[in-house]
């Protein structure tokens, strides 16, 4: 009977010691696995911004605004034009000697330089540029939002990794802490103080840990893989994230005022700023419209020039340099167009814009009403947050406390190996629930500090 309790003692020695290198092989595989790169939340946050195809999106936005502005302000300058024309005349013409009419033959070369410039048409060009150069803006915010809505999804990726990663820990812990139990269990059954049963049942409870930790590592991955795909890394298998030294460093006991945040998100979000900027515009869209209906003038010149050659025997064709010379003729002139009646276009073109201000101002005031609701969900979305985290901290603390308690009535045999797993489980639940509390009221407490204008960092 020795015999088999020392053989059984020293096999559960010898799995013990190869399932603990297995969990440091682990452990260095998750701390050190992707040993190339850990992307810190700043360098998530610019790398998904230079790479998002939304993001690119945005920016052609931008650059098609810059063009239409460089277009509207050319529109001051004078244009200029350049033609020939080469012809060939058949038939009856009278002839320049005799003045009867004869069969002739003839051809005809021209040239021609000319422009144009605008002087008033109503301030449209004025206010075509004024209307692009808020385009422009419109457009940055509507980039800048882009970016802000990004950031986030970012930032809630990167906290759910280290949620994970902390998770992970525990779960390493937890299997420690089992392996130790193992061994102590397989000494005690050595000595015949506790049965065999006993220890069976403990190493049922460290493989019950060891499959809790490889869930854990698959959920890691997971995450990791989701925040690669965000960030548009192709190659997940080499990213990890840098777990911050400071991310203890919250402070449990402050929230904004959410009306406080409200009036500086009203004043810096890309989402009201742009919003401001269309109605703003369809304003100017107005006087645009009403621009139809005033005169306009501008001024041109123009320079033409040309020869031609009279085929037949009898013909002496002057030339071509004493044609230039003579040929050559200038103009200058002004012209006025008033408009009378173009089928009330110009009044439907007002009616229209008028419309479009409408449309843009409920627009604002929808924006504004979707910040304010949007501020008040995250307000209330820390409040329960932080008070979930309190109430896990608490919770954790006792827990902690009972299982030190049953740890040393485990080793003095004064309760069961199920009672013992009973409090190792209670005690994994309440660290992982205390933790999730912990990364939910961080994540949501940045929110709110993000809609009142501060970045988001760990």
């Amino acid at each position: 009977m020795n015999a088999m309790q020392h053989l059984l003692s020293a096999s559960a020695r010898a799995l013990t010691r190869s399932r603990n290198l297995i969990t440091i092989l682990l452990l260095l595989i998750s701390t050190c696995g992707f040993a190339q790169k850990r992307w810190t939340l700043q360098e998530c946050t610019q790398y998904a911004i230079e790479n998002n195809i939304e993001i690119k999106q945005q920016l052609l936005s931008v650059e098609n605004s810059e063009i239409e502005l460089n277009t509207s302000r050319n529109r001051r300058l004078p244009d200029l034009n350049a033609s020939a024309s080469q012809s060939l005349n058949m038939g009856r013409s009278p002839s320049m000697a005799t003045g009867i009419y004869e069969q002739n033959t003839s051809t005809g070369t021209g040239f021609s330089l000319s422009s144009s410039l605008p002087i008033y048409n109503g301030l449209r060009t004025s206010n075509e540029i004024k209307s692009n150069e808020i385009n422009l803006k419109a457009a940055i915010e509507g980039l800048n939002r882009a970016k802000e809505s990004l950031s986030l999804n970012v930032a809630g990726y990167y906290l759910d990794v280290l949620f994970k990663k902390e998770i992970l820990k525990v779960c390493f812990e937890q299997c420690t802490l089992t392996a130790k139990q193992v061994e102590r269990t397989a000494v005690m059954a050595e000595e015949g103080k506790v049965p065999l049963s006993q220890l069976y049942d403990i190493k049922a409870q460290l493989a019950k840990d060891e499959t809790n930790r490889t869930n854990a590592q698959n959920q890691l991955s997971h995450s990791l893989l989701d925040l690669a795909q965000l960030l548009n890394i192709t190659d997940f298998m080499h990213f990890d994230i840098l777990e911050p030294e400071h991310i203890d460093a919250i402070n449990i006991d402050f929230i904004q005022n959410p009306d406080e945040v409200y009036e500086i998100a009203l004043t810096q979000k890309p989402l009201i700023k742009e919003a401001t900027y269309r109605l703003e515009n369809s304003e100017i869209g107005i006087r645009i419209a009403k621009s139809s209906s005033l005169p306009s003038v501008s001024v041109g010149v123009s320079y033409s020039n040309g020869f031609n050659h009279l085929f037949g025997s009898d013909v002496t064709n002057t030339s071509v340099s004493t044609q230039f010379s003579n040929n050559g003729r200038e103009a200058i002139g002004f012209n006025i167009n008033v408009p009378i009646f173009n089928r009330f276009q110009t009044r439907n073109q007002v009616r229209s814009a008028r419309l479009n201000r409408e449309a843009r101002t409920l627009d604002l005031d929808n924006a504004k009403i979707a910040l304010l609701k949007e501020i008040q969900q995250a307000y209330l979305s820390a409040v329960a947050a932080q008070s979930k985290y309190l109430a896990a901290e608490k919770a954790l603390e006792a827990t902690l406390e009972a299982f030190k308690y049953a740890e040393e009535r485990y080793h003095l045999q004064m309760i069961s190996v199920y009672e013992y797993s009973e409090a190792q489980t209670k005690l994994y639940f309440s660290r992982s629930e205390q933790m999730q509390a912990k990364y939910d009221f961080i994540f949501r407490s940045k929110i709110l500090d993000f809609y009142g204008g501060a970045e988001i960092y760990l």
